[in-house]
């Protein structure tokens, strides 16, 4: 049966006209009328107080960090605290500056931050994740390269409760036969 099946254009006689044309000419033009639209939409605002800072809260297990970011010479104060006194393990002063590192941005800034709660390792997560808001709210091109490398979302791990009839969340007592 699909044998004997014209389509519309043998039956008329008439050869298909070059589509080819036609679709190239709306796709030239295509790439040329979206950068004047990205322009166009308005990137997100500059959030800055009164003293020109951006400030921004991180979290990350039990810490909370306030932190406070404005141009300077790149000193982190951490509870009144040099980077170097309040974490002395290098690997913790290399999580905080991963921000800066991703936005080219070392050495930059100066950033006044408050940690509560929680441990070392934590605090440092907490006051990463407020560098990397701050970074957000007072350069917003910055975003972009940012969020890309996972520095906006909020790490949400934290502790798993200890079950009844347990030694922790999931360790069970020693077991005895006898």
């Amino acid at each position: 049966m699909s044998d004997t099946r014209e389509s519309i254009a043998d039956q008329l006689g008439a050869t298909p006209a070059p589509a080819a044309p036609i679709a190239e000419a709306p796709a030239a033009e295509a790439p040329a009328a979206p950068p004047p639209a990205q322009d166009a939409a308005p990137l997100r605002e500059q959030q800055l107080d009164k003293h020109g800072r951006a400030y921004a809260t991180g979290r990350r297990k039990d810490a909370v960090a306030r932190v406070w970011l404005k141009p300077g010479s790149g000193k982190i104060v951490i509870n009144g605290r040099e980077q170097e006194v309040y974490f002395a393990r290098p690997s913790l002063r290399l999580v905080i500056n991963q921000p800066f590192g991703v936005a080219d941005r070392t050495g930059q800034y100066d950033v006044e931050a408050t940690v509560k709660g929680g441990g070392l390792s934590g605090q440092a997560g907490a006051v990463k994740h407020g560098i990397a808001q701050a970074l957000s709210r007072f350069e917003p091109a910055l975003r972009a390269a940012v969020k890309q490398a996972g520095f906006l979302t909020r790490d949400p791990r934290v502790v798993e409760r200890k079950k009844y009839g347990r030694a922790k969340a999931r360790r069970s007592f020693q077991f005895s036969k006898r």
